[in-house]
């Protein structure tokens, strides 16, 4: 029988200490933590689960949503395009940092070992998602994003300056108590229970979003859409800190799938041709981009007689879905393929039903958080937050890499603190910590989780109004004493209690925070149905709360900063601060109190037998392997790993290879490609696409990967010719004979490596393909070769299939498109597949205008929205014609959101 925990003596606190502390080692904490020692702090980095599994980069990533990529975006636009998608409330110095800085920032990542999708000539592959600015970049290895930075923290030099303590929570920031500075934290062990008190010089808070706020529909306590161990950790420990916390009142909604908890990944949809529409069909999202109006319009049509609203993919053609699910099935959510699968569905035949989640406090992906500067300082001196907890309207996963870099160089100026560290903060961490050992009998985390969660979703989710919120405001006070009674035996279940009382302060956060801005704002995120519209005059203000020394919440209504780019739609009135003090309370009518309170009913617990099934041990030499891919080993060291009998400890010995990347890695993984095991070949190709940004294009490495084009595996030769193509280590000839090959997908990696070297004869010849694939991948690289000419495409536009047709009409667009290719473009938008008229429509915005605009001006009364938005498109690269704009005008009316939205453009 398992003896439960006693409460430990605080004297026998394990002490540590350190320059620099980092408290959560997902995204932005790992970049501290690495930047930090880079500039020669000593970092200690502590993580309650294990950083090479843990926060929500963990989970994979699928793509960049704000890489402001040179020659692609510019900064002052993405800085506007986040202005107003945060209705000007925003200290545009933080969000320029984001994009001044974000493309630096892929760069380094780049130079660890991430990959980001480029075309064939070695360029960023920035995809356009909302209507203006062109700023995803997809990741297509994205799932192996924490292995990457995990090795990077493991490096030798690294290990010098870095203590990485896994299972250790911080619950509470320790200050100065004369100045207040942050000084230390206070944690302990969630495995052993052991209490660790922390001196440090700084303090970086990087955990992560509040994303176990509202309860998922499915009432599953960790069905969230955030990573489910976020809980609000960060939030709670800055506001008792002293540190100011701003935009609460923001929640974070988004658009998921139906019954699932997972997004519905229109960031990777759409710039394959997926959109959003409801039952009928129509595109209805009028917002340029994904914010609280844009879930405001979700809400508004999930509530009317055109719902549901489904994410269309099942207009796609096969190779296209093909690599959607390729994205979606094996990055953000694995088990996603699972689920359609047991329901019947098929992208191919049914369309992705689409809700709403539940709402969480999340800085990155909308507003709530810690304030911060532009260099991740709090309103604490020596305390920094980065990454989803700070602030920073819409600033992802680059922008909490950007402010994870910021807080670490600003954090290395400090020293570890050696004096007295303040007894009574000590024992309130410690009670806090320790207190649910002392009723093991009482309620447990689950059932008083799901009670306060409850009350989020009945009193504080949108639409707000002050009387629900008042009823939450008591809720949440009322609770404290039941949070307080919470029981626990094991050191996992104080982690858990921990976690709800983040989640009941950070629930009381957001209830005061809707309730002290009377105004509506961000579209859904803050919709008060009592105070209905937005009001700038007396609210384009950041709401800023904080704990005073009596220990109430108050808040500061604060002026935005004067812009540094303008944004016609805004202009800060400036001023004062407005302290607003205490929110007062709406008042509600009642029966009034009882004359008693009822009586407790005794609980018991009986625990139920489990019969837990045999497993079978792991195999001893794996074990070893496990042990030393700790210590970075070298390729020597791998060796007989890698010539190992047992194909399942080759594989992990190549595994091992792609997490370390030693010295000489590059050609060893071409040799395993030839193994004679699948599983050894499977990894090593895994390894390859991984690393490939990282491996020097060395001869050994290339001659390995020439002899991988002749093994029957077409998996490993795809992958050989991909890396091939990458470093630059082919050339035309050797592409060329892949063209040759049994496999499409092969044949199709062979085009992408013609493109690389501007092959233009052998794209000829591959025009000719059986498989449409191959085909469209012609017509396409064709458009992308530096010096393209139209004449390459002509048996293109004559092919039997309507997708290649199409594929060669819009290539015309980057070819250029003369008189005679003109009259053919004008010619087939009256073709029966609308994937030809839609091609059409594009290549007609490089035709000369005067036979363009006319037939565009037709192409209008498609019966296709995508024909339609094609040809708005193209007519605003001919405004400058009467016609065309009088035509755009005209489309300004169109049913469908896409095509009124880039016709309003015309009148700019």
């Amino acid at each position: 029988m398992d003896i439960p925990l006693t409460v430990p003596d605080l004297a026998d606190a394990t002490e540590l200490s350190c320059d620099v502390l980092v408290v959560g080692g997902g995204t932005a904490g790992t970049m501290a933590a690495l930047t930090a020692a880079e500039r020669g702090a000593n970092v200690l980095l502590l993580e309650k689960a294990h950083v090479r599994h843990s926060g929500a980069l963990a989970m994979g990533m699928d793509g960049v949503n704000n890489a402001v990529v040179p020659g692609r975006a510019e900064p002052d636009d993405y800085v506007a395009e986040i202005t107003r998608a945060n209705d000007g409330l925003v200290d545009q110095s933080t969000v320029r940092q984001t994009a001044t800085r974000g493309f630096g920032m892929v760069q380094r990542l780049e130079s660890y070992g991430v990959k980001f999708e480029k075309d064939e000539h070695g360029e960023y592959a920035v995809r356009q998602v909302h209507r203006s600015g062109s700023y995803v970049l997809p990741m297509p290895e994205g799932k192996d994003v924490k292995k990457v930075l995990y090795r990077q923290l493991r490096r030798r030099e690294m290990r010098e300056r870095i203590r990485i303590e896994n299972r250790v929570m911080p619950v509470r920031v320790l200050t100065h108590p004369e100045d207040g500075r942050a000084v230390g934290a206070a944690a302990f062990n969630t495995r052993t229970g052991e209490f660790v008190i922390v001196r440090a010089g700084a303090v970086i808070l990087a955990t992560g979003p509040c994303g176990r706020l509202g309860l998922p529909a499915s009432g599953y306590l960790y069905g969230t859409y955030e990573n489910p161990t976020n809980a609000g950790d960060g939030y709670a420990m800055a506001y008792h800190a002293g540190a100011a916390l701003t935009g609460i009142e923001c929640f974070q909604i988004n658009p998921l799938i139906k019954d699932y908890n997972g997004p519905a990944c229109a960031y990777v949809a759409n710039p394959f041709g997926g959109y959003q529409v409801n039952r009928h069909g129509e595109r209805f999202v009028e917002s340029d981009y994904w914010s609280g109006q844009m879930m405001a319009e979700f809400a508004a049509e999930l509530a009317s007689d055109r719902a549901p609203v489904y994410l269309k993919l099942s207009h796609l053609p096969e190779e296209t879905i093909d690599a959607v699910e390729s994205i979606l099935h094996t990055t953000e959510r694995p088990t996603r393929g699972t689920f359609h699968e047991n329901r019947g569905h098929d992208y191919r035949t049914h369309d992705i039903e689409m809700h709403i989640s539940e709402i969480g406090l999340c800085g990155g992906h909308s507003a709530s958080g810690v304030r911060v500067d532009s260099h991740a300082r709090t309103t604490v001196p020596r305390l920094y937050a980065a990454g989803d907890l700070a602030s920073v309207p819409h600033n992802y996963m680059i922008g909490a890499f950007v402010f994870g870099d910021l807080a670490g160089e600003d954090a290395s100026r400090y020293t570890a603190y050696e004096g007295e560290l303040d007894g009574g903060q000590l024992a309130a961490a410690h009670e806090l910590v320790y207190r649910p050992l002392r009723h093991p009998e009482g309620p447990p985390q689950p059932q008083v989780e799901f009670k306060l969660r409850r009350f989020v979703n009945d009193y504080v989710a949108p639409p707000k109004t002050g009387a629900k919120l008042s009823l939450a405001v008591e809720a949440f006070e009322r609770m404290s004493e039941e949070i307080a009674g919470m029981g626990a035996r094991s050191a996992h279940e104080l982690m858990r209690c921990a976690e709800v009382s983040f989640i009941r302060d950070c629930a009381e956060m957001a209830a005061r925070a809707s309730l002290a801005r009377t105004e509506s704002r961000w579209g859904l995120y803050h919709e008060r149905l009592d105070h209905p519209e937005r009001d700038d005059a007396g609210w384009l203000h950041h709401l800023d709360l904080r704990k005073s020394p009596s220990g109430a919440m108050e808040f500061t209504a604060r002026p935005v900063e004067p812009y540094l780019v303008p944004v016609p739609e805004f202009a800060p009135p400036g001023g004062p601060e407005r302290h607003l003090g205490e929110v007062q309370l709406v008042p509600v009518a009642t029966a009034g109190p009882r004359d008693t309170a009822p009586a407790a009913r005794p609980r018991t617990h009986t625990a139920a037998a489990v019969e837990v099934p045999e497993v079978a041990s792991p195999h001893p030499r794996l074990l070893r392997l496990l042990s030393l891919i700790e210590e970075s080993p070298d390729v020597d060291a791998l060796g007989p790993y890698l010539e190992d009998p047992d194909p399942s400890v080759r594989a992990a010995a190549v595994t091992a290879l792609g997490e370390t990347a030693p010295t000489g890695t590059g050609p060893v993984l071409a040799e395993r490609l030839r193994d004679d095991a699948p599983l050894v070949r499977a990894a090593a190709a895994a390894a390859l696409r991984e690393l490939v940004e990282v491996l020097p294009a060395e001869p050994a490495l290339g001659a390995g990967l020439r002899e991988a084009l002749v093994v029957p595996d077409a998996a490993v030769r795809s992958a050989a010719l991909e890396v091939l193509r990458a470093l630059r280590l082919g050339d035309a000839g050797l592409y060329g004979g892949a063209l040759a090959d049994a496999t499409v997908e092969v044949r199709v990696q062979a085009v992408r490596a013609l493109v690389s070297v501007d092959a233009v004869a052998g794209l000829a010849v591959a025009a000719a393909d059986p498989a449409r694939e191959v085909r469209v991948a012609v017509a396409r690289g064709l458009a992308a070769v530096r010096n393209p000419a139209p004449e390459p495409l002509g048996p293109l536009l004559d092919d039997t299939d309507p997708l290649v047709r199409g594929a060669a009409l819009a290539a015309l667009a980057g070819t250029g498109c003369p008189a005679a290719y003109a009259a053919r473009a004008e010619a087939a938008l009256g073709d029966p597949a609308w994937q030809v008229r839609a091609g059409a429509a594009t290549a007609l915005r490089a035709a000369p205008a005067d036979p363009a605009v006319p037939a565009l001006a037709k192409a209008l009364a498609d019966a296709n929205a995508d024909v339609r938005k094609a040809a708005v498109l193209s007519l605003l690269v001919h405004r400058a014609a009467p016609e065309a704009r009088t035509a755009l005008a005209g489309a300004s009316g169109d049913p469908d959101a896409d095509v009124r939205a880039y016709a309003a453009r015309a009148a700019r």
